[in-house]
């Protein structure tokens, strides 16, 4: 049963990271700045081209949460490769929340005076805060992750020095 349950959340990483592709792929064709844009002057413009590159931290974190499942998958959850990969995660969320907001304050001080901001800033902070959330459970889990692996360590040492 435990191994069905890692592999349909390994299922669910692998769909939202296509979803998300798509999005970066599609949005950009039919809303904002880029709608009357050409179909490769789009790709040129710099702040979609900052969208893609602030994406990346946030697939790298996709990518290791489907690896943290496979080590669960192989119970090596009480390891220093899943240790090493919610802190991987951690920092992932960290940047993609201050990329998130440099985004939003580029958007706050730069808009075009017609244009309302509101939307796009209230989806910064709305996606800020959730990246917070995540590199927070990321860090709590890493810790209690990281006392296991101290505490298995221990146990091993003790029962090596009983067998002598």
């Amino acid at each position: 049963m435990k191994q069905r349950s890692t592999i349909f959340l390994q299922v669910v990483i692998v769909l939202i990271g296509i979803l998300a592709l798509v999005l970066l792929i599609r949005f950009p064709l039919t809303e904002g700045r880029a709608t009357n844009l050409g179909l490769f002057s789009i790709y040129a413009d710099p702040f979609i081209l900052y969208g893609y590159a602030a994406s990346i931290p946030f697939f790298i974190a996709l990518y290791k949460a489907f690896k943290l499942l496979g080590y669960i998958g192989q119970n090596k959850a009480f390891s220093l490769n899943s240790v090493r990969t919610l802190r991987s995660i951690k920092y992932c969320t960290i940047v993609l929340s201050v990329l998130i907001v440099m985004a939003g304050l580029y958007i706050r001080i730069f808009h075009h005076k017609d244009d309302d901001p509101a939307g796009f800033l209230a989806i910064c902070i709305v996606t800020t805060f959730v990246s917070i959330v995540v590199a927070t459970a990321a860090a709590v889990f890493e810790k209690v992750l990281q006392n296991g692996v101290d505490i298995t360590s221990e146990n091993e040492q003790l029962y090596v020095q009983s067998k002598k």
